[in-house]
């Protein structure tokens, strides 16, 4: 390629989405993104997510072998395919440890040391990304990765230590992911905390009250991840679960 003068481009290019899902367990994360624009599903071995669900899946993928085999399908076949879902993140994170100790002949991915495994594993990662990137700048797909959370203590130099939901992939991996996705979404239900005053000798009782509809939140907040680029920045923070209010919000914010 020759960067020349004449190879500068100017104005807005107008590309899917790279979103990433995360969300407490059985929420609907895979109902959202099978209302996605003409989704096609990558289930990955150990999820059920999609069982229930009429839409169009691969065959479970049960290794890295497996996922780039099926990326390469929509890679070179003519199809009509919008979006491609990955449904789990978290539950590909072993098989890409797997595919990583066979190339490196180690025993676990903890075998070398230091974390250098965990290193090594995000050349893998890297390849998923560059792959759903073909997808989106040569078959106009957006993508979705699915991913759970976990509960863990954040220690903030600031203030006192507080819980926050976090992906649960390792976290070189999950810095990478998050990078590069141009949506960070965060499903949940929301929940309100009220205090009781107690009698005599009884103390105060803390009781939570709400959350039987799932929320998406767009932003990020201590308690949880969120975050965009461009319009996707710009979201209103709560959204009823579904895609038909987010895709509306960001033509709303275009």
């Amino acid at each position: 390629m020759a960067f020349d003068i004449k190879s500068i481009q100017h104005g807005k290019r107008e590309l899917p989405p790279r979103i990433l899902l995360l969300g407490v367990e059985k929420i609907g994360k895979s109902t959202f993104a099978a209302g996605s624009t003409s989704p096609v599903f990558l289930p990955i071995k150990g999820e059920e997510g999609i069982d229930a669900l009429d839409c169009a899946k691969f065959p479970t993928i049960n290794s890295f072998a497996d996922l780039m085999e099926a990326l390469g399908t929509l890679a070179t076949s003519d199809h009509d395919f919008g979006t491609v879902v990955l449904d789990s993140t978290s539950a590909l994170e072993p098989l890409i440890w797997e595919h990583v100790c066979k190339l490196n002949n180690w025993g676990s991915i903890e075998k070398p040391g230091y974390g250098k495994g965990y290193i090594e594993a995000l050349s893998a990662w890297w390849q998923l990304q560059e792959c759903l990137d073909y997808l989106r700048s040569n078959k106009g797909m957006g993508s979705i990765l699915i991913g759970h959370v976990t509960v863990k203590q954040f220690n903030d130099p600031t203030t006192e230590s507080y819980d926050t939901y976090e992906f649960d992939v390792n976290k070189k991996a999950a810095a990478q992911i998050m990078r590069w996705t141009d949506s960070i979404l965060f499903a949940n239900r929301k929940t309100f905390v009220r205090k009781e005053e107690g009698n005599g000798f009884n103390k105060a009782e803390k009781i939570a009250s709400g959350g039987e509809q799932p929320m998406l939140f767009t932003q990020k907040r201590p308690a949880h991840p969120g975050g965009g680029r461009g319009v996707y920045g710009n979201l209103p923070y709560e959204l009823p679960l579904s895609w038909d209010a987010f895709i509306n919000a960001v033509t709303a914010n275009s």
